[in-house]
């Protein structure tokens, strides 16, 4: 249970509930519908997942909330946090009621469809094998149809359990009274509700309706459980156990992972997975981040470097220092976006649970319409009974329940895979629409630390080692463009020489001397002499692209000018491409100066820029955006990008980025690439079309057929045969997400991506 606001009696707070027993919509409906009579309750129940989840008073206890849904007819009980994503695993007794009905089924069917095989007395000896399936085999339904009886109410199962008791009703009249008991009797199989007289039965409707149903149910859940199988895994992924070192000793001993408490120092041995989040202490190594964010490279880590749970150690052995545990790591963090991602509900779904919440009853209606039809019609009563129950069989609204759920099981999970964390299907719907996408520069389109981008030394000087010197100065200073020179100069130099009488002074550089040589880092203006052209025309440079210049003096003399600036992520340029040919545009709104935003830019192609942006002069620019018709979408990683990130249509966060950033972002990229934006974006197109596809089949499939099975043109049989058929396509349709690969991009954009 979660506080949604405040603590008090009256504050509202949300409870997932697995319910079981729900077969169909209908059933989703009824659920809703009665949690929904407590005063102060809504609920949405996602029929793929088994859950609802209840939005409650903090007053409502739990126990009142499962005693509604145990009124309704189904079974409740507070779900486990973290656990039980997706459906149910499989009951065995649910594997073997199919077996055992399908070894008591299938020769009824051969029988009444091979008019070949029909011995004398074969009749009876099919009503024998019937009587157990009718009566065993299809009990669930039975069970489900009486339950929703005594609740005024009508699902799957009452449809099921009608056509089933129909078929054998006449069946067993039809033996009895009817003439079909006669031995020697031969009947033909027909495709059709012909008329056959009263001599005439229908067992293998009354078997076959059940095995189909139960055989699809089967397979249907397992389908669903493939397509819940990320998130599975992604709950899976955490350590069970993990090497604790203590202070001082330095004694390792095995404990389990819930012993572990932050500020603890633990042990990660080479194929071994990092316990929890934490900083590496000792050691050096590289990650497999592949199973947390998709980065498919592995990461080098050292002293100092924050690691994530669950990432697997593929290098040498490290001591990191636990910083979070349990419910506080990313891994569990990950786990529980998605879940609630899956917990939601699209709006192509709500309209399909309010159709199938009337669509039963119609279907009952019709059947009787039917019926009453063909025999007033003068057909024969078997036809007219063969009829409806095809009607009640081949109505079944399992299809249009699972349209939607399925689709963002796959969906969801697959983003996480992929390093995408999606809150809710109504995020996928408004990235779907998203039209511009507004983008910060410093930590989205740049790493946001300082790096050396450029050098510049005068004439007859050796590149190499006047950064060497300067870098050994830098050694010493504690200044953001200090540390990156001196990082540039130990990248590319190697060790650095030792610095002597180093000396800062605030606002102007540092100095020292270093291998007999004096040595000054220092702000252009604070040169002694005019600087040479070149050293000169480097300053503008820098300073026309946004970067910081200083200059490096040896002896005295200006030898070079050092462009220190934040520098691009890897992967900018592609994804602004990529974008551009989806149809989107991009904006920038950066609180940078001119220089630096422009600089940004040119370089990606970005040609509406706002410099300078305060956080709320981002909004504004939301704002002049969405009155101008766009439909946009905001990604920062900053506590300056909040503002604009909650007023946007969709906002998107860099896991990377501040709590307050995260916080207000409806979709998160955990790999902390603006191209996983791109991945985003297609990943949402996609999987609004596969529930557009499964939606216009169900409903497709329903306009078809339910009129061909009212004319007498489908056996009942066949009918169970079309029900079934048409839940496994949608699950299989939506089980494709399961394996969607994001695009690799152009020939062009993967040059532009090696500039």
């Amino acid at each position: 249970m979660s506080p949604v606001a405040g603590a008090d009696a009256g504050a509202l707070v949300s409870t997932d509930l697995a319910v079981g027993g729900m077969t169909c919509a209908a059933c989703v409906g009824r659920v809703e519908k009665r949690l929904a009579r407590i005063d102060g309750v809504s609920a949405g129940v996602n029929l793929a997942t088994g859950r609802a989840r209840v939005l409650h008073p903090a007053a409502v206890p739990v126990a009142e909330l499962v005693a509604a849904v145990e009124r309704a007819g189904y079974t409740a009980e507070p779900a486990p946090e973290g656990v039980g994503v997706g459906v149910p695993d499989e009951e065995p007794a649910e594997r073997w009621r199919l077996l055992v009905t399908a070894l008591l089924a299938v020769p009824v069917v051969v029988l009444s469809m091979v008019p070949s095989l029909q011995f004398p007395a074969w009749q009876w000896v099919c009503f024998a094998l019937a009587v157990p399936v009718v009566t065993w085999g299809s009990a669930g339904f039975h069970r489900r149809a009486w339950q929703g009886l005594r609740h005024a109410a009508a699902t799957m199962d009452t449809l099921v359990s009608l056509g089933v008791v129909a078929s054998f009703g006449w069946s067993a009249y039809a033996l009895v009274c009817g003439g079909a008991g006669e031995i020697g009797m031969r009947m033909p199989f027909s495709l059709t509700a012909d008329g056959g007289g009263a001599a005439h039965v229908y067992l293998e409707a009354a078997v076959g309706v059940p095995l189909f149903v139960l055989a699809g149910r089967l397979l249907e859940g397992r389908v669903r459980r493939r397509s819940g199988s990320a998130l599975r895994a992604l709950a899976e992924l955490g350590a069970k156990q993990v090497c604790v070192r203590a202070g001082g000793t330095g004694e390792e001993r095995l404990v389990a992972i819930e012993l572990l408490l932050p500020g603890q120092e633990f042990v990660v041995r080479p194929g071994e997975r990092v316990a929890t989040d934490g900083v590496v202490v000792e050691g050096g190594s590289a990650l497999d981040l592949s199973l947390l964010t998709g980065e498919s490279v592995p990461v080098e880590v050292g002293p100092g470097d924050k690691v994530a749970g669950a990432t697997v150690n593929v290098g040498g052995a490290l001591v990191v220092r636990a910083t979070a545990v349990g419910a506080d790591t990313q891994l569990a963090r990950i786990t529980a976006l998605v879940a609630e991602a899956q917990a939601g509900k699209a709006r192509a779904q709500r309209l399909a649970d309010a159709v199938a919440g009337v669509f039963v009853p119609c279907v009952l209606a019709g059947a009787v319409c039917v019926l009453g039809f063909w025999l007033g019609a003068g057909a024969a009563p078997q036809a007219a009974v063969t009829a409806a129950v095809a009607v009640l069989v081949v109505a079944c609204p399992c299809a249009l329940g699972l349209a939607t759920p399925t689709a963002l099981l796959a969906a969801t999970g697959r983003g996480a895979e992929l390093g995408v964390l999606v809150r809710g299907p109504e995020v996928l719907e408004s990235l779907r629409r998203v039209d511009t996408v507004v983008l910060d520069k410093t930590g989205t389109l740049t790493t946001g630390r300082m790096e050396l981008a450029e050098v510049t030394v005068a004439p007859g000087l050796d590149e190499r080692e006047v950064l060497r010197l300067a870098g050994a100065v830098e050694h010493r200073s504690e200044h953001p463009i200090g540390r990156a020179v001196a990082a540039a100069a130990r990248e590319r130099c190697g060790p650095l020489p030792t610095a002597d009488g180093f000396a800062a002074a605030t606002g102007l550089g540092v100095s020292g001397a270093v291998e007999g040589r004096a040595v000054r880092v220092i702000r252009p203006d604070g040169t002694a002499q005019p600087l040479p052209t070149a050293l000169a025309d480097a300053v503008a440079a820098a300073a026309d692209a946004g970067r910081t210049a200083v200059v490096v003096e040896l002896d005295g003399r200006a030898s070079a000018v050092l462009a220190v600036g934040d520098t691009l992520r890897s992967g900018s340029w592609r994804a602004l491409h990529r974008l551009r040919g989806m149809g989107l545009e991009a904006v920038l709104a950066t609180g940078d100066g001119p220089g630096a935003a422009r600089a940004v830019a040119r370089e990606l192609g970005i040609e509406q820029v706002h410099a300078s942006a305060s956080p709320e002069r981002k909004a504004e620019v939301v704002a002049e955006l969405r009155a101008a018709g766009r439909t946009i979408a905001v990604v920062g990683d900053g506590v300056n990008d909040a503002v604009a990130l909650a007023s946007a249509d969709l906002g998107v966060a860099l896991a990377s980025g501040s709590d307050a950033a995260i916080g207000a972002a409806g979709l998160t990229l955990v790999r902390g690439e603006i191209e996983a934006v791109v991945d985003a974006v297609r990943l949402a197109r996609q999987t609004l079309a596969t529930i557009r596809a499964n939606l216009l089949w169900a409903f497709g499939y329903n306009v078809v057929l339910i009129p061909l099975a009212a004319v007498g043109l489908l056996n009942p049989m066949l009918a169970a045969v079309a029900m079934s058929l048409s839940s496994l396509l949608v699950v299989g349709n939506s089980l494709r997400l399961r394996t969607w690969q994001p695009g690799r991009g152009t020939s062009a954009a993967r040059k532009g991506a090696r500039r």
